[in-house]
């Protein structure tokens, strides 16, 4: 029988899978621009920025295995973008397809709703070919395209689109920020 997946609060112990899962991202797939994948320790600087940041990054488990991981950022640095986050979601493969990404965007939505933040942006590297699927599953839970930027990333040999895409979280537009 298999345990039910739990989505959390991701831990400095859980850097180990992240970096076996976001490196296998960077060598093989598009959803991430960089090209050589970053190591343990550059990936413990990066979650540590996040939370210190005040954004939410978030583990999905089974079973006592890491299959996945989300978390949010600052959209743009300047305090004008300070209500929109951007959001990053990394599947590891064996996992792909079984939910895993549906139940961290939903978690990770609700957890930036609750932290205030009134937008958040997906920025989906190659939208229109091999991250197809992170396109169909931003449009599940309910945002919408809002642009492409074609031909702008060059990687394993071909040039990739960036597709951004966007969702409302609580009042939106409707009432500024808080301070």
């Amino acid at each position: 029988m298999t345990l039910p997946l739990t989505i959390r609060p991701a831990v400095p112990a859980d850097i180990p899978a992240i970096a076996h899962i976001y490196g296998d991202a960077v060598l093989n797939g598009t959803a991430s621009w960089e090209i050589a994948p970053p190591d343990e320790a550059e990936l413990l600087r990066r979650f540590e920025a996040v939370l210190a940041g005040g954004y939410p990054y978030l583990a999905a488990e089974r079973d006592g295995l890491l299959l996945g991981y989300a978390y949010a950022g600052a959209y743009r640095p300047r305090p004008a973008y300070r209500a929109t986050v951007e959001n990053s979601i990394y599947i590891a493969p064996e996992a792909q397809g079984a939910g895993v990404g549906r139940a961290l965007l939903a978690a990770l939505i609700d957890d930036c709703t609750a932290r205030g933040f009134r937008q958040m942006i997906a920025v989906i590297g190659d939208g229109n070919g091999a991250s197809v699927g992170s396109r169909c599953l931003h449009e599940r839970a309910g945002f919408r395209l809002i642009g492409i930027a074609e031909k702008v990333g060059f990687k394993h040999g071909r040039w990739l689109d960036q597709v951004l895409m966007q969702k409302e979280l609580s009042e939106g537009d409707k009432v500024p920020p808080t301070p």
